[in-house]
């Protein structure tokens, strides 16, 4: 595997922007035709018993399993947002076997209760891991920035510098900071860095706030792409990004000396 492709995606509960209508299926088979090898999932429903008693079409499985499962996709689910007889969090899935390494509490208050789930994936061909973190960070600045340095100090600490990263997520960022907390201190780049202006992703429906992200590290950016065509602006209320990413030469396998006869 000489490249791999990620996509990042707020899946609302797996509702509409106003929390009219089920678009779990919907939202699956728009993932299918994104054809990412790993998706990194921010609001995943693991269980909301409230709204399966009042709604006939709501799924009784967390939607993690019926997205893996349509789609073929291994699985890891971060609880986050706990509540009476329901939770969602955030989920990485991914076509290659998953080593589910920890999910961070990154929670500062009681209101807004958010994580980082760190996997790990390994390509065949790679010396090293994928290290991938997907977050879902707080609405207030004030509350981000202290996200920001627990992203750094968890980064600094448990990720090794020569290791391939993906650091994906709903960031609600829309003044761009995590590009100056995250990028630069962690020596990570946005994979819109260079090709533009950030692509806005909220509200999906007419798109004016940049609040999603992709940053990497050791990583090579082929090709960076916001969806906001159809079904896309009338899934979720965010637009989903996506991004081809090629390993640096020390992450690739050399192979082996053949040895020449005597």
């Amino acid at each position: 595997m000489n490249q791999i492709t990620v996509a990042t995606y707020n899946m609302h509960k797996g509702m509409s922007a106003l929390n009219r209508h089920v678009q779990l299926a919907q939202m699956t088979e728009a993932l299918r035709h994104l054809g990412a090898d790993v998706l990194f999932l921010q609001e995943v429903q693991g269980e909301n018993r409230p709204r399966l008693e009042k709604r006939n079409d709501f799924p009784a499985e967390p939607h993690y399993h019926i997205l893996g499962d349509a789609l073929t996709y291994h699985q890891s689910y971060g609880k986050n947002a706990v509540y009476p007889r329901r939770h969602h969090g955030n989920a990485i899935l991914s076509h290659l076997p998953i080593d589910t390494k920890h999910n961070l509490d990154i929670s500062v208050n009681k209101l807004e209760q958010r994580g980082v789930l760190h996997c790990e994936i390994q390509p065949d061909d790679w010396a090293l891991p994928l290290v991938c973190l997907c977050v879902h960070l707080n609405l207030r600045e004030p509350d981000r920035i202290k996200q920001y340095q627990a992203i750094h100090d968890y980064v600094r600490e448990h990720v090794h510098p020569d290791s391939p990263l993906v650091l994906a997520g709903d960031f609600n960022d829309w003044r761009h900071r995590s590009c100056e907390n995250l990028g630069e201190n962690l020596g990570m780049s946005e994979v819109f860095s260079g090709r533009g202006s950030r692509p806005k992703t909220f509200p999906a429906r007419m798109p004016v706030l940049s609040l999603d992200r992709i940053y990497t590290r050791n990583l090579d950016v082929l090709q960076a792409r916001s969806h906001r065509q159809a079904p896309w602006r009338h899934l979720s209320d965010h637009l989903p990004l996506s991004a081809t990413l090629a390993p640096r030469r020390h992450i690739i396998k050399q192979p082996r000396p053949t040895s020449l006869p005597r």
